[in-house]
C-alpha cells in the first residue's frame, strides 16, 4: 500500500502578510508544495490530500488539479472550527483555526494508509520523503510513528522569529519529548526563545521537528481523545492551538515510540515576506545543479 501525502495549508500567514501556499516560486510558477509533491511522487506516495480553509477551495483546485491530474491521487479537505468539537461552544471572536493537530484530525474521512505530515510553505528535500516513504512502508506502526528531524541551526529565519517544535531525545536516540518553542531568534551566537519556557537558551545542536511526521491511522483517535481535553483546558482562549507534539507526547507518555529520522536535506521556508528571495535563490541552485527539471509538470 502506497503512503499519503497530507500537506497543511489552512493556516492564515499573519506573519507573511498574504496566501503564501499558492506563491509562486519556482521558474515556471511553482508553488514550494509542488515541489513538496514532486519529490514525494518520486518517493513512492500515492495520494496528496490538502488541507485548507473552505473559502480557498476552487483555488487550490484550479492551480493544482492540472498539474497533478493522472500523476498522483488528490484530495482537498476542509480545516473549519466547527470539525470535531462535539458542540463546543467556542469565543465568538475566535477566527485563527485550531491548530496542526486538529488539522490533521479533518483528514480522518480520507486517509486509511500510513502517512506522512508537513508544511505547505516549508521546502523539505528530495531525501526526507525518501526516508520518510521508507519507514511508512517498513517500520511504522500503531505503537511506532516517526519525525524527520533538522538541526535547529539551519532552520532560522534572517527576519525575524520562528516557531519550532524542539525535540529532547532518549538513550536509544528516540523521541523523548518534544515542546512547542516560541519566537526563537538567533542574537549574538544565541540562539533564545522568548517565550517564558525554559531554558530560554537553546543548544546549537538541537534536532527540531519542521512538522514532518509519519503516523499510521491510529493517529486520528489519539488526536480526537486529545482534542476533546484540549478544548475543556484552552477552548475559551481567543488564540489557542491544538498542536501536533502534544498529541506526540502523550503517545510517548503512553508508550509509544517516535523514531527520529536524520535527513541529509537541505531544509529552508517562508516565515516571512523577506525570506521569499532566499528560497527562490535555493530553488535555482538545486535546478542548476540538476536535482529538479527546470519545469516541475511539463507535459507532452
Amino acid at each position: 500500500m502506497k503512503p499519503t501525502l497530507v500537506i497543511l495549508a489552512a493556516g492564515m500567514a499573519s506573519r507573511y502578510g498574504s496566501m503564501k501556499q499558492v506563491e509562486s516560486f519556482g521558474p515556471a510558477g511553482e508553488t514550494i508544495m509542488d515541489y513538496s509533491i514532486y519529490d514525494a511522487i518520486r518517493a513512492g506516495f500515492g495520494k496528496v490530500v490538502f488541507i485548507i480553509r473552505a473559502q480557498h477551495g476552487e483555488t487550490f483546485r484550479s492551480i493544482f488539479e492540472p498539474k497533478l491530474a493522472d500523476r498522483i491521487q488528490t484530495e482537498y479537505v476542509y480545516q473549519e472550527l466547527d470539525l470535531h468539537t462535539g458542540g463546543y461552544a467556542w469565543l465568538p471572536t475566535r477566527t485563527k483555526p485550531w491548530g496542526t493537530a486538529h488539522a490533521v484530525l479533518c483528514a480522518q474521512g480520507v486517509v486509511q494508509e500510513p502517512f506522512a505530515v508537513i508544511n505547505a510553505d516549508d521546502f523539505y528535500g528530495r531525501h526526507a520523503f525518501e526516508v520518510a516513504a521508507t519507514f511508512l512502508k517498513q517500520d511504522c506502526r500503531d505503537n511506532r510513528y516517526a519525525i524527520v528531524g533538522y538541526p535547529l541551526t539551519s532552520t532560522l529565519s534572517e527576519h525575524g522569529t520562528v516557531n519550532r517544535g524542539v525535540c529532547t531525545l532518549d538513550d536509544d536516540g528516540k523521541l523523548a519529548s518534544i515542546t512547542e518553542r516560541v519566537n526563537i531568534a538567533q542574537v549574538d551566537g544565541v540562539i533564545r526563545a522568548a517565550d517564558a519556557l525554559q531554558p530560554e537558551a537553546l543548544p546549537m545542536d538541537a534536532r527540531v521537528s519542521m512538522n514532518f511526521w509519519c503516523f499510521e491511522p491510529a493517529f486520528f483517535q489519539e488526536a480526537a481523545n486529545q482534542f476533546s481535553s484540549f478544548l475543556q483546558e484552552r477552548g475559551q482562549e481567543e488564540k489557542s492551538e491544538f498542536f501536533i507534539p502534544l498529541v506526540a507526547d502523550s503517545f510517548i507518555r503512553e508508550g509509544g515510540a517516535i523514531d527520529v529520522i536524520p535527513t541529509s536535506a537541505t531544509w529552508f521556508g517562508v516565515t516571512y515576506k523577506e525570506d521569499a528571495p532566499a528560497v527562490q535563490s535555493s530553488l535555482d541552485a538545486l535546478i542548476r545543479s540538476g536535482e529538479y527539471p527546470s519545469e516541475l509538470w511539463m507535459r507532452g
